[in-house]
């Protein structure tokens, strides 16, 4: 019986100079703790660009585009290995201000933050920004953006953010942008909380300022989301952190078995995050309570590593870019037709 236990010895990492990050990630799955569960994760991950008929929803939570993440996202988005992105407005807002060439800078915790004030620089923990050229891309979504816009239309965030990439593409500075990308590779971005950013701050004051009726209907993003789930054969997600990106997408699955009297729930799941289940709250909030609501399948493959994003991010990238040179899926093109949506799968275009 005990021989059922202790079937696989732990296998210490070997150090040579040559070793690619796919195979050191490999060497991590005969290891212990987060160091498995992330090599488990590149491992679930390869699992799903592998599988046909599959929709791969991507959370993307946190301060991630200032804190040097968003040509990452931008890759994985530019060779399909996520099919449609939900993020907060602050990371699409960081994106819009790279694209636009306002950089984000080098800084440090370690400071006096009344000074910082003074000065007008804002601080995301170790990182700078520049208040008053954040206030000129304002201005630029205010006046040059939102006259693209239409009075009394009711706009999901998929609809505005692609109109926003297609006015970045004209005249981005930086071709490495999320919304850039989105764009040109018809990858759906939803953001729940464009409100809660500079890009909402800014299309309420066309609003205010301009005498502009521009609508955004948060419901609209709701019907769009779970009907994307609802079409979809399969489904895996994957988020980084966790918020409102990830309840968003959690949601689409319960809304979705609710609409077609089946179950609808997500079969495949990744998160990386910082937080932890005891407190209740969702962003450390495991697969298996994910479970019980119908979010996530009885049988899903699933894999949870308690890590920050910015260690994470790069080395699934690169383990992944390794493995998938040439990577050769049926991706899903939506097809939105006035109040409904048809999927079709198409190879990718290499």
């Amino acid at each position: 019986m005990v021989k059922k236990f202790l079937k696989i010895p732990t296998q210490p990492i070997e150090v040579w100079p040559e070793k690619k990050i796919s195979e050191l990630t490999k060497e991590m799955l005969l290891t212990g703790f987060q160091g498995r569960k992330l090599a488990e994760t590149i491992e679930l991950w390869a699992k799903m660009l592998r599988r046909k008929n599959i929709v791969i929803w991507f959370g993307l939570a946190g301060a991630l585009v200032p804190a040097g993440m968003r040509k990452i996202i931008s890759y994985l988005i530019q060779r399909r290995m996520i099919d449609i992105l939900v993020a907060t407005g602050a990371n699409l807002y960081h994106d819009c201000c790279e694209a636009l060439g306002v950089k984000h800078f080098v800084g440090t915790h370690m400071i006096d933050d009344v000074k910082l004030r003074k000065r007008r620089v804002d601080r995301i923990y170790d990182v700078f920004a520049d208040e008053k050229k954040f206030y000129k891309v304002d201005i630029i979504i205010e006046k040059e953006f939102c006259q693209l816009l239409k009075d009394n239309y009711p706009y999901s965030s998929r609809e505005v953010l692609f109109a926003l990439g297609k006015f970045l593409n004209k005249r981005a500075k930086d071709r490495n942008s999320i919304i850039v990308s989105a764009f040109k590779n018809k990858v759906p971005i939803f953001c729940p909380t464009l409100h809660d950013s500079c890009l909402g701050f800014s299309m309420m004051n066309a609003n205010r300022r301009r005498k502009r009726k521009i609508i955004v209907d948060e419901l609209k993003d709701v019907h769009e989301t779970s009907r994307i789930t609802e079409k979809a054969k399969h489904t895996g997600v994957i988020y980084i952190g966790g918020g409102v990106p990830k309840n968003f997408i959690q949601q689409t699955a319960v809304i979705a078995s609710y609409q077609t009297r089946h179950e609808r729930s997500h079969n495949f799941a990744i998160q990386i995050t910082t937080d932890v289940p005891q407190w209740g709250g969702l962003s450390g909030c495991t697969f298996e309570e994910g479970q019980s609501w119908g979010k996530i399948s009885g049988d899903a493959k699933k894999v949870s590593c308690y890590t920050d994003a910015t260690i994470a991010l790069p080395i699934i990238s690169h383990a992944l870019s390794e493995k998938f040179k040439k990577l050769k899926r049926e991706i899903p093109v939506f097809e939105w037709r006035s109040n409904d949506l048809k999927i079709k799968y198409e190879k990718m275009k290499l």
